[in-house]
């Protein structure tokens, strides 16, 4: 956004970007490996317990030896981006300038494909740093849609994995998210509206839903991100691609009667729209 060699100097660029000169020359520190080590133990914790806030979290890992403040716990769950699963307004921070749609689900039966799609982002550990996972899920078939990673909780790696799932997939009817600021953004709405798609956003009293997406982010972790220490970000981008592949094709459900999330999407899908 910067250019040290423009006629323009330094400061006054600063001004038309309306951001402090410190700022230009401000080198985020690389998080240090004592704190990656306590976010990597902080994310498998909050998958068993997901109920768990800061304060627990902080006496939990205090069990363990592992001494860290209530404070410092917070900190980190922030900047994994994830937070108890309590009856509180919001599972994410929501932008204030951002409009928040209202929960459409509530005693709705979503039995069939494309009738809800839902879209979350999590904290993926790697051998040395982190990046940040989003997925477009099928509600009724459990089918990861698409997805995208990034070095950052930016919006336009959300709005690229939901192009893509639109793409391949067609329209849902309802589309669902938490209230988080990269899914209540113009970019991400903008996307939904200009295809005809109704927007639900999780409200007071419907923090269970995310418990959906929860299990979903437990198998991705356990089956796969916490088995292979990705070496770099396009490691890690390669073989989640592969993971999702095997989730869809080969990972029987349970609450599908034992299909794939691939046999529960195409069995009930228009031949047409399924080609």
């Amino acid at each position: 956004m910067t250019d040290a060699s423009h006629e323009l100097p330094m400061n006054r660029q600063a001004e038309l970007l309306a951001i402090s000169r410190s700022n230009l020359y401000y080198l985020p520190r690389p998080t240090s490996t004592a704190d990656l080590m306590l976010m990597r133990r902080i994310d498998e914790l909050h998958l068993n317990y997901p109920f768990a806030g800061s304060r627990m979290l902080r006496d939990m890992l205090r069990l363990e030896d592992i001494k860290a403040g209530r404070q410092h716990v917070a900190t980190l769950m922030a900047k994994m981006g994830i937070s108890a699963l309590s009856r509180q307004r919001n599972t994410s921070a929501p932008h204030p300038a951002h409009p928040i749609y209202p929960y459409l689900l509530k005693g709705l039966i979503i039995d069939r494909p494309n009738h809800c799609w839902a879209a979350d982002i999590t904290y993926i550990p790697m051998r040395r740093g982190f990046v940040y996972l989003v997925a477009i899920v099928d509600w009724a078939t459990r089918k990861m849609l698409s997805h995208r990673v990034s070095i950052s909780m930016s919006t336009d790696f959300c709005v690229e994995a939901l192009e893509e799932a639109i793409t391949r997939y067609g329209r849902p009817e309802i589309f669902n998210t938490d209230q988080g600021s990269q899914f209540t953004s113009a970019e991400f709405t903008g996307v939904l509206t200009a295809n005809g798609i109704r927007i639900s956003m999780d409200g007071k009293g419907r923090w269970i839903d995310n418990v959906f997406v929860e299990r979903i982010w437990k198998s991705v972790k356990y089956e796969h991100v916490y088995l292979h220490a990705y070496e770099s970000v396009a490691k890690a981008r390669q073989q989640l691609a592969t993971y999702f592949y095997f989730y869809n094709t080969r990972h029987p459900h349970s609450s599908l009667a034992g299909k794939t999330p691939d046999m529960a999407y195409f069995d009930q899908q228009p031949m047409t729209q399924a080609a």
